[in-house]
């Protein structure tokens, strides 16, 4: 998601191959999705020996791989649509918030630091850029998907109203 908008190289790589795959002349439809559920518990995992889990004080909306494969499968099944709408999990969430449900998951109380990342790339993601507007698509939630992974239960969280607000 945001692709076009945020400065980075493998970005760069995608929308180049997606303007060549538009130029083919060969009939194709393009599905952009939100990060995986995966993608974040690598990124979570990455740190497990830090005594804190250091995230960015963003927000995510991150999809289950079987999500995007059950619309992708759609997809193949009908012709050819072009570029077709973008999906998202069923949830936009904080980093903060999605860490904390990690460490539920591992049985980790370690403490979760949200930093504010310098640059564009990260002023473009805490403008939305990797979030879906509208409606989502995907129906398994990250802690779903936790539990699946590790094998507990990681409640979702008590909404306080004072949930960080990136910016």
């Amino acid at each position: 998601m945001g692709i076009d908008d945020v400065p980075v190289g493998y970005y760069r790589d995608k929308v180049e191959v997606e303007r060549l795959v538009r130029i083919s002349g060969v009939p194709y439809t393009i599905q952009r999705a939100t990060q995986f559920h995966n993608l974040l518990d690598q990124f979570f995992l990455a740190q497990r020996r830090l005594p804190s889990l250091l995230v960015p004080a963003l927000r995510f909306q991150p999809v289950a791989v079987s999500d995007v494969a059950q619309r992708l499968t759609e997809l193949v099944e009908s012709a050819p649509a072009g570029r077709v709408p973008d999906v998202g999990g069923p949830e936009q969430r904080t980093a903060r918030d999605l860490a904390q449900a990690w460490l539920r998951a591992c049985g980790s109380r370690r403490p979760v630091v949200s930093v504010r990342l310098p640059g564009r790339a990260f002023a473009r993601y805490a403008g939305g850029q990797n979030l879906v507007p509208g409606r989502p698509y995907g129906r398994l939630g990250f802690e779903d998907y936790l539990a699946e992974r590790y094998g507990r239960s990681a409640p979702a969280p008590r909404r306080t109203g004072a949930d960080e607000t990136p910016g």
